[in-house]
């Protein structure tokens, strides 16, 4: 087959539109630098989102679903999920996964950075939370953050962009179990607009972030960044499946070779390659793309690449009350956290810690077949009465983990199993490590008593369930100072080849207890200013 190529050479292309790529491309556009995007989805209309359906709950069954095994849309790849105890959650499209997350947006803590100088585990990442900190603030600004100053579980943060959202019967409820047990909480911190906000309308309460937002007032990089990336000057190229990175003979990336959406293979050629795939999709791209310079895959001196893959271990303790606390108004996973037992505790049986997040009830189809943490509710003479015991009348508590960095969590190659244009198919090897399993009993534990605490009359814990717990993606191309430890520097910018950068989760060298799309936005602002500042040398 003939390769297209491209007449143009732009000064920077980036791989993947979600998170990451459209906050970096925006900032490369504000300088006037040439950027390319290519992304394997499609740009979604929100006016087509499901949620003013009757039937918008099945479409989280189907096209909505979040795992593409089961979605197998067009632009989807196929996983191999066989040797995995958590099954990943990932999107694409114009957006990325952003278009089907639920929005909750803490930072990391300034420990999460120094883990080993702390706790002698697993690697110190090579920056700070005080060299992010200007980024988290520009991120906050340009997504939209509702929530309210003050938490003294971080360092002083700009003013939050709108107000809490509301708390409402089921957060009432769930304050006096904590101030009851004199344990910390706080309100989210939510990618979601309380108010009007740069010409966005404020949430309505639906309860439908899931399945996108047709309000706008979730933060999905479609609409906050990419606008103002695009009356930039930046391009997107859509339904583009890149197959490999391409390097001369220097060792430097030329650019990439793409599958367009009529089966073509096209070559943009580059000055600067920037991979933000997620933290299955860039590795696989870099094992992909073999050559005689890297016969074990791109930027794989340190045979690191793929490795160390981190999800955010997460198990759900539900409380039923007796009082009909609404629970299904609002946005479910937005509403508040409690960071108490976030770090590493000596009198405990693990290293590190989680977070609880508070999260709302589900609509009635999700109540009736026991989703996000809710138990089935059973069928026959009692289920109309069940269901209303429940529908609306529970608060259910995320057990938010750190995972732990383990080599023997890894992404590789599938022999057998390749997408729609034989590109290999990325196998996912995941086990659950033992800290993890005891944090999460332990957390289990703490959860109940908050739910008792808070006056719940039945308590309902569930386990790790695959398939709803792998939506963060993260360590599979860390960085470090060290090359033969670490795929990036402190820039995302490629030991090996000098002109590639990486900044999506995969460069996370720790996982922290919580949800890292605020990190990751913040840590590509963080590549994309020393790109322009250095930009005399690098160009």
């Amino acid at each position: 087959m003939n390769i297209i190529e491209k007449k143009n050479v732009t000064d920077v292309l980036v791989i993947g539109a979600g998170a990451s790529g459209a906050a970096f491309s925006w900032s490369l556009a504000e300088a006037g630098i040439n950027v390319i995007c290519l992304e394997q989805g499609a740009e979604v209309n929100p006016k087509n989102y499901p949620a003013t359906k009757d039937d918008w709950e099945i479409y989280k069954q189907t096209e909505f679903h979040p795992d593409p095994n089961v979605r197998k849309l067009s632009h989807d790849y196929p996983l191999n999920n066989d040797e995995t105890d958590i099954i990943p959650v990932m999107y694409n499209a114009i957006g990325g996964s952003t278009i089907i997350w639920m929005a909750h947006f803490p930072r990391l803590h300034p420990s999460d950075f120094k883990v080993k100088s702390l706790d002698g585990i697993a690697e110190d990442w090579p920056i700070s939370y005080e060299k992010l900190e200007k980024y988290y603030d520009i991120n906050d600004k340009m997504v939209g953050v509702s929530g309210l100053n003050g938490d003294t579980a971080y360092p002083k943060k700009s003013p939050r962009t709108t107000r809490p959202l509301p708390l409402g019967k089921l957060g009432n409820k769930i304050v006096k179990g904590f101030n009851n047990l004199g344990w910390h909480w706080w309100p989210s911190d939510s990618a979601i607009i309380s108010e009007q906000y740069d010409e966005r309308e404020e949430c309505n309460s639906a309860g439908t972030c899931g399945i996108g937002c047709i309000r706008r007032a979730k933060a999905s990089a479609d609409v906050t960044y990419w606008p103002k990336a695009l009356y930039k000057g930046a391009e997107i190229y859509e339904n583009c499946r890149v197959r490999e990175i391409i390097v001369g003979k220097d060792g430097l990336a030329t650019g990439a070779e793409y599958y367009d959406e009529n089966g073509n293979i096209n070559f943009q050629a580059a000055r600067i390659v920037v991979l933000a795939c997620n933290g299955i999709g860039t590795p696989r791209l870099l094992l992909n793309s073999k050559s005689n310079l890297f016969p074990n895959g791109l930027a794989n001196s340190s045979g690191l690449v793929g490795k160390n893959l981190m999800f955010h271990p997460v198990t759900s303790v539900t409380g039923i009350f007796d009082e009909n606390l609404e629970s299904f108004k609002g946005p479910p996973a937005c509403l508040l956290y409690s960071h108490q037992f976030y770090e590493t505790d000596s009198s405990r049986d693990f290293l590190r810690g989680f977070g609880f997040q508070i999260t709302r009830g589900v609509g009635p189809v999700s109540t009736a077949i026991g989703n996000f943490g809710h138990e089935k509710i059973p069928w026959g003479t009692n289920h109309r009465k069940t269901f209303l015991e429940h529908y609306g009348h529970t608060i259910t508590i995320g057990v938010h983990g750190e995972d732990l960095p383990e080599e023997h969590n890894q992404i590789t190659l599938d022999p057998y199993l390749h997408d729609s244009d034989g590109i290999p198919a990325p196998k996912i090897n995941y086990k659950l490590g033992d800290n993890s399993k005891s944090l999460l009993k332990y957390g289990n534990k703490r959860a109940e008593e908050l739910l008792e605490a808070s006056g719940a009359k039945n308590i309902i814990t569930n386990t790790l369930a695959p398939g709803e717990n792998g939506c963060h993606l993260m360590g599979t191309a860390r960085m470090g100072i060290k090359n033969n430890k670490s795929v990036v520097n402190e820039y995302g910018r490629s030991h090996d080849v000098k002109n590639m950068y990486i900044i999506d989760g995969s460069v996370f060298v720790t996982a922290g207890a919580v949800n890292p799309t605020s990190t990751i936005q913040a840590f590509a602002l963080h590549v994309a200013d020393y790109i322009k500042n250095n930009s005399n040398n690098i160009f």
